[in-house]
């Protein structure tokens, strides 16, 4: 049996999912739009930037000054897939599946991207609270990601600060491969 109440919980959990699936297009087209009004107010106005301070004016000048977005000229960030997680009626949590594609200095570099967002509603709207990205490669759209290094941004990101988390960071990857054989590892790979 519905009661009003559960029917209205229902509909407020399915408009909170649509509310949601909204914030990674409308993140991808602002960020390859380089609209940066846009872009931060899909995030909470305290929303923190580490180093860069907090609030949207901190993250304004991360991704415009910050040498973000200014590091490479075109983007097509790509939405492949997004998993909402409901924690309450004003938290949840996801991953956002993307390919990202870069134009620099006559390079199209490729990323297989996942972002581990967290989103919060204020006032009735849905924001990002922190987003964590995270890519398996990166790699000139010419080559393969693999050997030596599936960071291979050229001119960027090649200290080993920066190599990709993924898919090690996923918690269930080490168990999975310590509960086979180590050579089925090296008949797979060679960059494990």
């Amino acid at each position: 049996m519905t009661t009003d109440v559960s029917l209205l919980a229902r509909i407020d959990r399915i408009e909170a999912q649509l509310a949601i699936q909204q914030l990674p297009i409308r993140y991808a087209i602002a960020v390859d739009g380089r609209d940066l009004d846009a872009l931060v107010n899909l995030f909470t106005d305290d929303v923190d930037c580490g180093r860069w301070g907090t609030g949207r004016a901190a993250l304004k000048t991360f991704y415009g000054s910050g040498n973000i977005l200014r590091s490479f000229y075109r983007s097509v960030h790509q939405i492949c897939g997004h998993a909402i997680d409901l924690i309450d009626e004003n938290h949840a949590s996801g991953q956002v599946y993307c390919r990202a594609e870069h134009e620099d200095n006559g390079k199209w570099v490729v990323m297989a991207i996942c972002y581990f967002d967290h989103y919060v509603r204020r006032d009735g709207a849905w924001y990002f609270e922190r987003r964590d990205e995270r890519h398996w490669y990166s790699t000139d759209w010419l080559e393969r990601p693999g050997a030596p290094r599936f960071q291979n941004w050229p001119g960027k990101y090649e200290s080993d600060k920066y190599q990709p988390r993924l898919p090690q960071s996923f918690p269930t990857w080490a168990s999975f491969w310590e509960a086979g054989e180590a050579e089925t590892i090296n008949t797979l790979t060679r960059s494990p």
